[in-house]
């Protein structure tokens, strides 16, 4: 190229389409990082929720059986709603969050 200016003019161009291509490199994988950690949380959350209905109902059935003295039929996983699952999740993760805050404050309380 003979003419200095439209040669930086190109060398620009190019420099800003590799910073783009980068850009949109590394946006692409923090978004496939973020999707699964968020699935695995998902995953860890309804394996903990699963848990501690079991332990809920293994120790309601337990109760019932010391207190009437004859065995009763377990409830499983299955025999319980939808919508009380849900609400279930909702509360653990208030729960959650209310922590998460109170732990924040106490962190930001320290020298």
């Amino acid at each position: 190229m003979s003419k200095p200016p439209v040669h930086a003019f190109f060398v620009g161009r190019a420099v800003a389409e590799a910073l783009y291509e980068q850009l949109e490199s590394a946006a692409t994988n923090a978004f496939s990082q973020l999707g699964k950690f968020d699935a695995e949380q998902r995953e860890r959350l309804r394996q903990f929720t699963d848990r501690v209905v079991e332990r809920a109902n293994r120790a309601a059935d337990e109760a019932m059986q010391t207190r009437t003295g004859t065995a009763t039929t377990s409830t499983t996983i299955q025999d319980i709603h939808p919508a009380e699952l849900q609400a279930t999740i909702d509360e653990l993760r208030a729960e959650v969050a209310l922590v998460r805050s109170q732990l924040q404050r106490y962190r930001s309380s320290l020298p």
